[in-house]
């Protein structure tokens, strides 16, 4: 047997065939389609049941608009924000104040909802039932939602629940209907069809705060813009679209009115300086008429004049100095304090202060910034943890500045001090009425020239509060937006369609991974060296329990009795040296089918003027008997007990050529009885009567049974089941054929039916010192089925899709 002289060999090379794996992914195609369509009704069943959600949004402009009175006189500006700007308004525009202040705006008192089949919906702004309130108190009214339905065209029916317990009472249309501590009215409300039901319920604007606040964004349209889009999303588009609006005026009249107290501010600090000097001027002027009269004197000397002029400038500089450190002293007191609004009262010639302008500016942005966050986080979070933090930094540093200020003041003051003191010895050197007179007159001269300044000072901030424009303009309106923004529906329903398509390509690659059997000719090629004599393809039709005919010839025109004659074909180039071969047949476990092909590869033999007998030397189990229909009172243990001769077991079938021998009865030692000497010598008595001798052993798996059997045969069959034997039965052969030094070992697939669920995804290559006669010629006869050769197989049927993926 050259063709068979070494059992180690190479696996045979296998290639990735990709128009296969195509084939296997669509093997199982009305899985991946029930899955979609189970996936696409779970889709529109939660977007049934799921309320949709609306968003709609404006955009603000943000700048600081000049107005025309400005062109009147150099006004004082508002100082601009610092890079915090845009934070600090969006802040604003997303306050709990703010926010309040819009819902206010709209008609929030009572809330209509109309019921369906699925859910509940808001019928805003439509109100479709005339409510109109008689007693309501805001801090104790009834909050729950209350049911109304028609009962006919004088009464209605009304139910709602208090302390958990329902209640369900009549009312007349225009009576006075009080539930808690609420009383309304409801007018009739025209004719309303039966099935309609309405809720209502109750509010006060904080009721709205969470639903608003919850569902708002501002920010920045593109990076350092002065643009902020703001969004409110909401199950009720019109909602959404009115509160937005709502709010963007609101913050537009709200950033006026910041501006416009600054200013205010200021001309409240001047009135009070100017109280204090009109008093002081007056009594000034009084003085120096009054001395004038007493002493007689008209006017002071050339000499006093200029000491009077120069002391006067001093003085008044001294006063305004003064002003000053009354200013940072109360804008100190305000900064401790933690004021909100912080700003500097007054500012003028060499206390121009922009860094300090710039600290209170961030102050401001950064006590909003907290203000807001504090309607969402609690006191000891982190977030505002860490803007106290930059609050008390930020104080730090600007009482620190004002304190250099302040002392840089001072130090001016006093330098002012040294200069009055040399022009007072002037002054004190002159005679001494015209001494009194010129200290009268420089006290009046320098309140005089101080309120001056200040009156000129508070006009100048009367006009620049009348010139206040906001800082932000509305650029579009918010519109309702009927498309729903979420659910999402496209998105749903292509992540379900991608979903119900990974779904069913995992459960096949599950499946896959997860099989433990062989399935087709590939698999074995890619676990054993041990050539394959043939594939034999799966019956048909339903076998009985012990495969009680020969079918091979019962359907001789099957795809399957041509498969076990390709087998047949395949085993008569083995051992073809010898005038009689002894086949020994065998498999892992039972139930692989060896006795089903013994029988039917046997018969097939026969057919071809080959004399065959067939052994049952499964001792323990055997089931020939049962499929020649004859009893198993004696048989071949009886023979080897040397209780009968080998003409008492042998029978003849109906089949010509064909003969049998049963096991006979189980014996307590079939073991030992295989090997005996006794077996060796009737295989060889058998050699010489027939050209086939077929033996059919037990399990090789299971029991050693079969080992003496397989040493001494010329062929060694052993039997894969398609879809029944599992991976190691594939390496049982070899590891055999190694043990025992066997070079006679061939496999034959059983029972195959092609099912590309579960067939390998590559093909084989038999190249080098695989090709050749290494190898046997065998076909598993896939896609022939329809050829019109095969006459005694089921015709299948055109709506039986699964051919076409099989």
């Amino acid at each position: 047997m050259e063709e068979l002289e070494k059992v180690q060999r190479k696996l045979p090379n296998q290639e990735i065939d990709y128009f296969k794996i195509g084939k296997i992914l669509l093997s199982r195609w009305y899985w991946i389609l029930a899955s979609v369509v189970i996936t696409s009704a779970i889709s529109y069943t939660y977007l049934w049941y799921t309320p949709k959600t609306y968003a709609t949004g404006g955009t603000l402009k943000v700048e600081e608009k000049k107005s025309e009175i400005s062109d009147i006189i150099s006004v004082m500006t508002t100082p601009e924000r610092g890079p915090s700007k845009i934070q600090s308004i969006t802040s604003v525009l997303t306050s709990r104040t703010l926010i309040l202040t819009a819902i206010k705006d709209l008609d929030y008192r009572i809330s209509f909802y109309i019921s369906g089949r699925v859910r509940t919906s808001e019928t805003y702004p439509q109100k479709p039932l005339g409510i109109t309130l008689v007693k309501f108190d805001s801090l104790n009214f009834f909050h729950s939602l209350i049911t109304f339905k028609p009962v006919s065209a004088q009464s209605f029916n009304l139910t709602y629940s208090i302390n958990g317990k329902e209640i369900q009472n009549n009312y007349k249309y225009g009576d006075i209907v009080t539930i808690g501590n609420t009383s309304f009215r409801i007018k009739y409300p025209g004719l309303i069809p039966s099935k309609t039901i309405y809720l209502f319920k109750f509010n006060i604007p904080e009721d709205f705060i969470g639903r608003v606040q919850g569902n708002l964004y501002a920010g920045e349209t593109a990076k350092n813009s002065n643009i902020i889009a703001i969004q409110q999303t909401d199950s009720n588009p019109q909602f959404a679209a009115d509160i937005l609006n709502a709010i963007m005026n609101n913050y537009v009249i709200f950033d006026r009115n910041q501006k416009a107290q600054s200013a205010s501010q200021m001309i409240d600090f001047i009135d009070s300086q100017l109280d204090y000097l009109s008093t002081e001027v007056k009594g000034s002027e009084n003085s120096i008429e009054k001395y004038r009269k007493k002493s007689k004197i008209l006017d002071v000397t050339s000499a006093s004049t200029t000491s009077v002029t120069k002391a006067t400038e001093l003085e008044s500089n001294k006063s305004l100095l003064k002003i000053q450190l009354i200013a940072l002293d109360q804008l100190s007191s305000e900064i401790a304090k933690e004021k909100n609004n912080v700003t500097l009262n007054f500012n003028v010639g060499s206390a121009n202060l922009p860094s300090l302008e710039v600290m209170v500016s961030r102050l401001d942005n950064l006590i909003t910034e907290r203000a807001s966050l504090l309607t969402t986080y609690n006191a000891d979070s982190q977030p505002i943890q860490n803007i106290n933090q930059s609050i008390i930094q930020i104080k730090t540093t600007a009482l620190n500045n004002i304190k250099q200020i302040r002392a840089g003041i001072e130090k001016n003051i006093q330098y002012l001090d040294n200069q009055l003191g040399q022009v007072n010895s002037t002054i004190a050197a002159l005679p001494a009425a015209q001494r009194d007179m010129v200290s009268l007159q420089r006290d009046f001269d320098i309140n005089d020239k101080v309120y001056s300044f200040l009156s000129e000072k508070k006009l100048e901030a009367q006009i620049s509060r009348a010139g206040i424009l906001p800082g932000a303009t509305i650029i579009e309106l918010a519109q309702p937006n009927y498309n729903p923004v979420s659910p999402n529906e496209h998105n749903i329903h292509r992540t379900a369609t991608i979903l119900g398509l990974a779904i069913g390509l995992g459960l096949i690659i599950l499946i896959r991974i997860l099989n433990p059997y062989i399935y087709d000719k590939e698999t074995i090629e890619s676990l054993t060296s041990i050539p394959i004599l043939g594939v034999i393809r799966k019956f048909p039709y339903a076998l009985d329990e012990s495969s009680e005919q020969i079918l091979a010839i019962s359907k001789p025109k099957s795809i399957f009795a041509e498969s076990v004659r390709s087998v047949r074909t395949n085993l008569s180039f083995l051992s073809s040296e010898k005038a009689s071969k002894v086949i020994c047949i065998t498999s892992e476990v039972a139930g692989e089918g060896k006795s089903f092909v013994a029988v039917n590869l046997s018969s097939t033999l026969s057919l071809i003027d080959k004399k065959v007998i067939l052994i049952g030397a499964d001792l323990r189990r055997s089931r020939l008997h049962k499929t020649f229909h004859v009893a198993n009172d004696i048989g071949l243990t009886n023979y080897l007990a040397h209780q009968t001769e080998i003409d008492d077991i042998i029978h003849h079938s109906e089949q010509e050529n064909l003969d049998f021998i049963v096991s006979g009865p189980v014996p307590p030692n079939p073991s030992e009885l295989l090997h005996s000497k006794r077996m060796n010598a009737l295989i060889e008595t058998l050699k010489t009567m027939y050209d086939i001798v077929m033996i059919d052993t037990a399990p090789i798996g299971l029991v050693s049974d079969a080992i003496p059997l397989i040493r001494i045969s010329d062929i060694n069959v052993f039997v894969i089941r398609s879809g029944k034997s599992k991976y190691y039965a594939a390496t049982v052969p070899q590891r055999i054929a190694q043990e025992y030094h066997l070079d006679n070992t061939v496999i034959i697939l059983n029972a195959f039916e092609e099912d590309l669920l579960h067939s390998r995804y590559y093909t084989t290559k038999f190249t080098g010192e695989n090709a050749g006669t290494r190898y046997y010629y065998y076909s598993d006869y896939s896609g022939y089925e329809g050829s019109g050769y095969y006459l005694d197989d089921e015709k299948k049927k055109w709506w039986n899709l699964k051919r076409w993926f099989k």
